[in-house]
């Protein structure tokens, strides 16, 4: 593929994805103790909203991802 027949990808392709870098945009992480979902823009502290646990797990995405191995 020549590079001029190169089109960037839409931003409707990211929609499940947030940046870590844009302000006010929140990721969903899941609390270790309590299971309970947890939305953080950057910045927030790392802690649960209500059990006040420091280990937060990164949700899942529900984009299918595939490798190939050699």
């Amino acid at each position: 593929m020549s590079r001029e027949a190169y089109v960037a990808p839409t931003s409707a392709f990211n929609a499940g994805s947030t940046l870590d870098t844009a302000p006010g945009l929140t990721t969903q992480y899941i609390c270790g103790d309590c299971n309970q979902k947890v939305l953080l823009k950057q910045g927030d502290p790392i802690r649960c909203k209500e059990c006040g646990h420091r280990i937060l797990y990164k949700e899942r995405t529900k984009r299918m991802v595939q490798f190939e191995a050699r």
